[in-house]
């Protein structure tokens, strides 16, 4: 490829695609308050809830132990990631004198507030939970232990593993006039420590050590140190605290504090008239290392005056300093269950089945798609058995002319990436678009950028102010009666690792009503096409947001006409607020409408003469439930008949109006009743499931809240209905083969 070819794939022409307005609108039915408490929730406090129903798994003793103290783990992570995005753009748009309210009315300044407020508790609970935690995985023989409690021969041995393994990777740096304060890093463990000269012990400078996390984070103490019966751990910290006099020889150290930083990964940037979205991209993560810190963790604090110093050389106020929930990062508890073979106290492994449409042995991947339209949901089926294969056989199929597909988080060492790569060596054309936008996998898919143009592939990145979440590909066949176009959409990542723990759809498809429309749509990404017209995709920028409000507005004429009506939809986050608006005059209009949350709802449920018809739900799991529905009765009786769509989207702003998103219809009736089984196992469970009170607090459903169905935990009873399928299929294709044979015989 020559340079100008190159930089050409690089270029995005800037379009105007259509957007919808913000402004507010005349509402037949309610008024249109665009900040209002009465009508809408925080999304901050919203997003809190979701960590503490989180947080609720890991005190819930019907979990296995090993997957309680994981959740715990998985609640400070995303607590991580909540102040660096969400504490971040908030603290950002204080500094820059930004006033603009949320949809409950409140400013950055009221939302920081009650973030704090609410973290308080969220915080003891942390504490008290891990402190509970760590006494049971005891009491079950993993003894999580304290220097002081080793014994003297324990001691001796750590200290050998500390000279050995520890001691030469760590890099202590002091400050003075000929060293600067050290640069602290994101999401960075460390200890600060005092030490003076015996001369002068009372001239305190200070040291940074930062703690490697190419280390392992637990240390196991040798059985050979007399301890009998049991296993003991040992944190890194706690190692490196009680050996600080072997860094700092001939030095008197005075005290030391731990403590971790979190930074803005809130971006301000502008990219409207930007060529290059690769060289700004690589620009932001090099901004993105000294961004301003919006959290700092202070674990044990020996001397005050370690405390002030940081606090004075990073900047920082009293409102930016948080406890650590424990003396250690709570997410190393991860990388300890998973150095435990307990599997009595985890889950027990599941193995994805084979997709039914996949499994004739006589059909290719294409031949069995041409036969039918293929539902997958994984993790319940498998992911390597129907879109990993899918993408590798277009490959190596010489049949297969070209390949596109769009990349949002694909994860390392992907074999979507070497399938790409693969083909365009053997000279298929291969488009990706891959998204530099994913925030915090940026660095990962320029690499994988790279790689590509290096191969040969077409790689774009994407249009222009708007990130493209689609998650879609197609390949185009030459077949004996013509080229014909196999198409996948589905609702979560090309990502082999995320495909076991994230509950998602997928459609494999050659239906000419969606392939048709495909290619069109990746002409838009790639290319200059600026058609509006689409009969069966639903895409945003361009039809998204009219098409849900149309649909949303078609059941309440429904209801006004005693219709059938019934509106649900299963999503990540809603923030919305015409979409919320609409809702709320088609639930004034008697229009039942289920939502079922996995994170944040800004609507608000049960408010008098406004949501009276309005139900949402949030299960939590075993499996991160990533998967969108969207459901229209259309007045059908038959409710199997209704109206299903998946894809990318959320009903967020963001989906709606600033990225690239895909939701394709579901025709096949077999499918739609696939569909309709999932949506009403969530709505029914009562064993993982929320519902959202007035309040906008969630409590656990109960089974006085539906009829008693007796079914399992519905992640637990889609597993087991994935089972009961094949088995059936099996039987049914056992039944046939044998038919075939007495005929045969017959003859």
């Amino acid at each position: 490829m020559t340079a100008k070819n190159k930089t050409a794939t690089k270029k995005i022409t800037k379009r105007k695609p259509v957007k919808a307005s913000r402004k507010k609108t005349k509402s037949n039915i309610i008024e249109h308050p665009r900040s209002s408490a009465l009508i809408f929730n925080n999304r901050e406090l919203g997003w809190l809830n979701f960590n503490l129903r989180v947080l609720a798994e890991a005190e819930d003793s019907k979990n296995p132990l090993l997957e309680r103290v994981r959740f715990l783990s998985i609640s400070s992570t995303n607590l991580d990631e909540f102040f660096m995005k969400r504490v971040g753009g908030l603290k950002r748009q204080v500094a820059y004198g930004v006033s603009a309210k949320s949809s409950d009315g409140q400013t950055p300044e009221m939302q920081l507030e009650m973030i704090r407020k609410r973290l308080q508790p969220m915080l003891k609970k942390q504490l008290d939970l891990a402190e509970h935690l760590v006494k049971e995985i005891g009491a079950h023989g993993c003894k999580l232990v304290s220097y002081p409690s080793l014994t003297a021969s324990e001691k001796k041995w750590i200290k050998s593993y500390f000279l050995r393994n520890i001691f030469p990777v760590l890099t202590p740096l002091s400050v003075d006039p000929g060293h600067p304060f050290p640069f602290i890093s994101n999401l960075s463990t460390s200890l600060g420590v005092a030490i003076a000269t015996p001369q002068s012990p009372d001239d305190l400078l200070f040291a940074r050590i930062k703690i490697p996390r190419v280390l392992n984070q637990w240390v196991q103490i040798e059985s050979a140190t007399g301890y009998k019966g049991s296993e003991k751990w040992i944190h890194l910290i706690d190692i490196i605290k009680e050996h600080l006099n072997e860094l700092f020889p001939e030095m008197i150290v005075q005290g030391h504090i731990l403590f971790r930083v979190s930074r803005n990964a809130d971006s301000d940037r502008e990219e409207e008239d930007v060529e290059d979205l690769l060289s700004m991209i690589e620009e932001e993560l090099r901004q993105r290392r000294f961004a301003e810190i919006v959290r700092m963790e202070i674990g044990q604090c020996t001397l005050p005056w370690l405390k002030e110093y940081l606090m004075s050389q990073l900047e920082l106020k009293d409102d930016d300093i948080f406890p650590l929930s424990a003396q250690y990062d709570l997410a190393d508890l991860s990388s300890l269950v998973s150095q435990l073979n307990w599997p009595s106290n985890k889950y027990l492994p599941w193995n994805p089945v084979m997709p039914i449409g996949l499994s004739d042995p006589h059909f290719t991947i294409f031949g069995a798609i041409k036969k039918q339209d293929i539902l997958l949901h994984h993790p319940y089926e498998s992911f390597s058995d129907s879109v990993e294969k899918f993408i590798r056989d277009a490959s190596e199929d010489p049949d297969v002319l070209a390949i596109k597909m769009t990349l949002y988080r694909t994860g390392d060492n992907s074999p979507f990436i070497k399938a790409l790569i693969y083909a365009a060596e053997v000279g298929k054309q291969v488009v990706c678009l891959i998204e530099l936008k994913a925030r915090f996998d940026e660095e990962r898919n320029i690499y994988w950028a790279q790689e590509l143009e290096n191969a040969g592939v077409h790689v774009v990145y994407g249009v222009v102010g708007f990130k493209t979440h689609s998650k879609t590909a197609l390949v185009v066949r030459k077949e004996s009666d013509q080229v014909r176009c196999y198409a996948h959409i589905g609702t979560g990542n090309y990502n082999v690792s995320t495909s076991r723990y994230y509950t998602d759809l997928g459609l494999l498809t050659c239906d000419e009503r969606i392939t048709s429309e495909l290619v069109e749509f990746f002409n838009y990404l790639t290319g200059k096409s600026l058609k509006q017209d689409y009969q069966h995709l639903v895409l945003a920028p361009v039809n998204m947001f009219r098409k849900m409000k149309d649909l949303i507005d078609r059941e309440k004429d429904h209801a006004f006409n005693k219709r059938p009506s019934l509106i649900m939809a299963k999503f990540n986050n809603m923030e919305e607020n015409d979409i919320s608006l609409a809702l709320y005059e088609a639930s004034q209009a008697t229009v039942p409408i289920h939502i079922i949350v996995r994170g944040f709802c800004c609507i608000k449920v049960n408010v008098k003469g406004v949501s009276e018809t309005i139900q949402v739900q949030s299960t939590i799991g075993r499996f991160l439930e990533h998967s969108r529905i969207f459901y229209f009765r259309n007045g059908k009786i038959d409710p199997i008949d209704g109206d299903f769509y998946i894809g990318s989207a959320d009903w967020m702003y963001r989906n709606l109006h600033a990225r690239v998103e895909a939701l394709c219809p579901i025709y096949d009736r077999d499918l739609k009743a696939k569909l309709w089984n999932i949506l009403q196992l969530y709505w029914n469970d009562t064993k993982q499931t929320w519902v959202m009170k007035s309040d906008a607090s969630y409590e656990k459903k109960t089974k006085a809240d539906v009829k008693a169905s007796g079914l399992l935990p519905v992640q637990e009873e889609l597993m087991h209905q994935s089972k009961l399928a094949v088995q059936a299929h099996e039987e049914k294709l056992k039944a046939t083969l044998e038919a075939e044979l007495i005929e045969q015989q017959k003859r």
